[in-house]
């Protein structure tokens, strides 16, 4: 009998080729993606704002030099439809958002403009590209109505949002579900982009310099000399490697261009149920992994603003469906990371870095 064999989830032979759009690719998650898919053989195209400052991921690692970089709003809607009817993508990842939770309470239009209006457009943009044959919208974990439950949330869990960005997840993952089942609905899909969702917990990573946010405020101090200060160090969060639920989007967008009718939903890709872990004990591990007498400090109640205590992700439909399941301990995420600013530090490039670590876990 004829031995079979197994197509890796992450699958070159799939992608080498592929015209593929990100939007968002300025961004941490969409510049480790962008590079992720350009390593794969795929032509990539990106469509974000301009970066805000030298100090991120896309000027770090050169990511603009490795794919075909275009800075441009999601909220100007012709700019946008123009560029997929310029490229013709084949398969799009949206991940261009206001992601900072803190930055949402001061600048709460901002944020439901970005990420429910942006995703409209998005949405409206693949829907007038006869080329899009699969799309993937990514929202957040934060898009659940948090109860403080100790189980993981399931995909059919009421969506919610205490504050303005996780109530602007929840909006837009309704929108969402609203698009696919009047425009992308399975009795048109044979003609048209088929359409997910993916929810994913609190990314770790090299090349994250965002503000408010635990690793970056880590790097930041210790490059300052400081002692990094921590808002809410009993809170538990699903902690996992950007390349983790990067794996799961790529895994899902090939799904869904091979088999619309199966994969057309929303999907969880969250860490090891290990890896669930307090604010506090990921500050200890990484003043242990980073070393030079690194330390750490709790701030005043007096700035708090409302963040949830505890958040999980159940990710049965994925590893069950999908086939995808996290590789990394949150122990080997945070060395990964610790790792990626050392050695950058040390002036090795940003970008060689990247693809070490993504050739690293593609080996896993």
């Amino acid at each position: 009998m004829e031995k079979m064999v197994k197509t890796p989830l992450v699958n070159p032979d799939f992608w080498l080729g592929k015209k593929v759009l990100v939007t968002g690719h300025t961004g941490f998650k969409g510049g480790w993606l962008s590079l992720w898919l350009s390593q794969l053989g795929a032509d990539v195209v990106g469509y974000s704002l301009a970066p805000g400052s030298s100090e991120c991921l896309f000027e770090k690692a050169s990511v603009g030099q490795h794919i075909e970089s275009v800075f441009g709003d999601i909220l100007d809607l012709t700019r946008l439809k123009s560029i997929f009817k310029q490229f013709q993508p084949e398969i799009v990842f949206h991940l261009a958002a206001q992601s900072l939770v803190h930055y949402s309470y001061q600048n709460p239009i901002e944020t439901y403009k970005t990420n429910v209006i942006g995703t409209l457009n998005v949405l409206e943009a693949i829907r007038s590209a006869d080329s899009v044959r699969s799309a993937v919208m990514v929202t957040s974990d934060k898009c659940y109505e948090n109860k403080e439950w100790v189980w993981g949330y399931r995909e059919n869990d009421s969506m919610g949002g205490h504050d303005p960005y996780s109530s602007s997840k929840g909006c837009a993952e309704l929108l969402i579900s609203s698009y696919r089942r009047s425009y992308f609905t399975s009795e048109n899909i044979a003609n048209h982009a088929a359409l997910a969702s993916a929810r994913a917990g609190n990314v770790i990573g090299g090349g994250d310099w965002a503000e408010n946010r635990l690793v970056p405020d880590f790097v930041r101090a210790i490059q300052a000399g400081e002692a990094v200060t921590i808002r809410n160090p009993h809170a538990i969060r699903p902690w996992q490697h950007v390349l983790e639920p990067l794996s799961g989007y790529i895994a899902l967008a090939d799904a869904l261009y091979r088999q619309p009718e199966v994969f057309s939903e929303a999907w969880n890709f969250s860490s090891l149920p290990m890896n669930a872990k307090p604010v506090e004990w990921v500050v200890k591990e990484l003043v242990e992994c980073w070393g030079k007498g690194a330390t750490w400090t709790n701030e005043s109640n007096e700035t708090y603003l409302h963040e949830a205590e505890y958040l999980k992700l159940d990710c049965t439909k994925a590893y069950s469906k999908l086939g995808w399941e996290p590789k990394w301990t949150l122990s080997i995420a945070l060395e990964k990371t610790v790792e990626w600013y050392q050695r950058a530090d040390s002036g090795e490039d940003p970008f060689e870095l990247c693809v070490r670590q993504i050739k690293e876990y593609m080996t896993v």
